[in-house]
C-alpha cells in the first residue's frame, strides 16, 4: 500500500526510470559542503527523508523522516518523525518531536512542515488516521497535524483532520500545508474529491478547538488538471496558486490558480498546461515560487530539450510571466537529464537554486550521478546559465539522492536532506555554504 515519490508516476501510468547521464553543459564552482547529521534506522530516530527543511529564528532546522520512530508499527519500518536539529558548539544534535504512530494517527510525513505565527509546527502524513479508506483501513487516508511545543520543553501534537476515500473528500496529501493571515490552512491531495483526482482543501479552526474543512476544488482529471501532489502558494490578493502532476490540456500536468469567488466558492484558471513535445516541460511534481516581479518558478519531472535515458525528457526549470490581458507567457530556463523533483528558491538578485535527484560526479546509479545542488543565474540580455554547487558521494559519508528542496538561512547558506547516503546511508542534512 506504500506509494512513494518513486511510485507516484507509477500509479498514473507514467514510468519513471532513475538511471540519468552525467550532467552535461555545466559549470562546477567549489561551494562548501558538509553533512549536519547522518539518520540511521538504529533506534527510535527517523530515517529516509524526503522533505526539505524549515527554520525557526534561532537557526534551528526542523523536518520530517518517511519513517523511522517506533519499529515496532508500520511494519517494521516506523511511521515516520518528526524532528529538530539544533546547533550548538559547532555541532548538530537531532531531537526527535514527534513519532507517528499510525492507525488513528499519522503515517508517513513526505511533505515539509510550516510554521505558525504561535511557533506551532503544521504537516501532513499520506496514510494514517481515522478516516475510512479505501486502500486499506489499516493504511488510513492521511492527516493534517499539528505540533504545539510545551511549557518545559517537548511537543504536544494533535491531528486536525484525517482524510476519507468518501466520494467527497480528498486523501494522500503528499504536499504540504499553507497558512493564511489568519491561521487557515491551504493544501492538496492527489486523490478524492467529487471527480476523484485530487482536491485543493481549506482547514479553519472553531471557537471550540476544532478544526472545519472545506473543499476549494476537486480536480476532474480534464483540462482543469488531476493529482496535485505539491503545496500551494498565495500572492498578495489572496489568491492560491498550484501544479497538477497530470492532466490540462495534454495531460502533462498544469499550473493553475485559485480565485475567491461569492458565495465563498473558488474559481480555478489554468494559467499553463504542460506538453510533453520535446521543448516543454512535462509532469510537474513540486511547488511554485514568485519573485519580486510576480513571476512564477518552478520545475517538471520530465520533459525538456535534454537527452536522457527516459523517452519523455528528464526534467526542466520554467518561468511563468503574467500579460496585461491575465495570460502567462512560459519559458523553459534549464532542462535537466536528471530529475529535479523539488520546486526552485530564488535570492533578492533574482537567482534560482534548487536539486537534483541524480547528475554530478558523485559514483551512483552505475555512473548516473548522486545528485547535484545547482544554481540559475539571469545573464545579462535574456538566458540563464547554471552553475553545479554540489556533486553529492564525492567524498564518502556525503548524503546522495535528494527529493527536496533548499532553504536559505540570513547568511545565504543552503539547508536540505538527502534520502540516502549519510554515515550510515539512510539519508543525511547538508549544508551548503558560499
Amino acid at each position: 500500500m506504500r506509494r512513494s515519490r518513486h511510485t507516484i508516476g507509477l500509479a498514473l501510468g507514467w514510468a519513471i526510470f532513475v538511471m540519468a547521464a552525467v550532467m552535461t553543459g555545466t559549470r562546477a564552482d567549489a561551494q562548501t559542503e558538509k553533512v549536519l547529521y547522518s539518520f540511521d534506522d538504529l533506534g527510535k530516530g527517523g530515517y529516509l527523508p524526503q522533505s526539505g527543511l524549515v527554520l525557526d529564528p534561532s537557526g534551528n532546522l526542523y523536518g520530517t523522516t518517511t519513517f523511522g520512530g517506533d519499529l515496532t508499527l508500520c511494519g517494521g519500518s516506523g511511521c515516520g518523525t518528526v524532528f529538530e536539529l539544533t546547533k550548538g558548539g559547532g555541532t548538530w544534535t537531532m531531537t526527535v518531536l514527534h513519532s507517528f504512530g499510525g492507525g488513528t494517527d499519522g503515517a508517513e510525513p513526505y511533505a515539509g512542515l510550516a510554521f505558525g505565527a504561535s511557533g506551532n509546527l503544521y504537516g501532513t502524513t499520506e496514510y494514517g488516521g481515522s478516516g475510512t479508506c479505501s486502500i486499506g483501513s489499516a493504511a488510513g487516508c492521511g492527516t493534517v497535524f499539528e505540533l504545539s511545543p510545551k511549557a518545559g520543553g517537548g511537543w504536544t501534537e494533535k491531528i486536525l483532520h484525517s482524510f476519507n476515500d468518501n466520494g467527497t473528500d480528498g486523501y494522500d496529501p503528499a504536499g504540504g500545508v499553507t497558512l493564511d493571515a489568519t491561521g487557515d490552512l491551504y493544501g492538496t491531495t492527489i486523490y478524492g474529491g467529487a471527480g476523484g483526482f485530487g482536491t485543493v482543501f481549506k482547514l479553519s479552526p472553531t471557537a471550540e478547538g476544532n478544526w472545519t474543512e472545506a473543499i476549494l476544488h476537486g480536480f476532474t482529471g480534464g483540462n482543469d488538471g488531476r493529482a496535485p501532489a505539491a503545496s500551494l502558494i498565495f500572492d498578495a490578493s489572496g489568491d492560491l496558486y498550484g501544479t497538477t502532476y497530470g492532466g490540462g490540456s495534454y495531460q502533462w500536468g498544469t499550473v493553475f490558480e485559485l480565485t475567491p469567488a461569492a458565495g465563498g466558492k473558488w474559481k480555478e484558471s489554468v494559467l499553463h498546461s504542460f506538453n510533453d513535445n520535446g521543448s516543454d516541460g512535462a509532469g510537474p511534481f513540486a511547488g511554485l515560487i514568485f519573485d519580486a516581479s510576480g513571476n512564477l518558478y518552478g520545475s517538471t519531472l520530465y520533459g525538456g530539450s535534454e537527452a536522457c535515458s527516459n523517452s519523455d525528457g528528464c526534467g526542466t526549470v520554467f518561468e511563468l510571466s503574467p500579460k496585461g490581458s491575465g495570460e502567462w507567457t512560459e519559458k523553459i530556463l534549464q532542462s535537466f537529464t536528471t530529475y529535479p523533483y523539488a520546486g526552485v528558491i530564488v535570492d533578492a538578485a533574482g537567482n534560482l537554486y534548487g536539486t537534483t535527484y541524480e547528475g554530478g560526479l558523485g559514483p551512483c546509479g552505475g555512473g548516473g550521478g548522486c545528485g547535484t545542488v545547482f544554481e540559475l543565474s539571469p545573464e545579462v540580455g535574456g538566458g540563464w546559465t547554471q552553475r553545479i554547487l554540489h556533486s553529492f558521494g564525492v567524498i564518502e559519508g556525503d548524503g546522495a539522492y535528494t527529493f527536496a528542496g533548499l532553504t536559505f538561512d540570513s547568511s545565504g547558506n543552503l539547508y536540505g536532506t538527502t534520502w540516502a547516503g549519510g554515515a550510515h546511508n539512510y539519508g543525511a542534512v547538508f549544508e551548503v555554504s558560499p
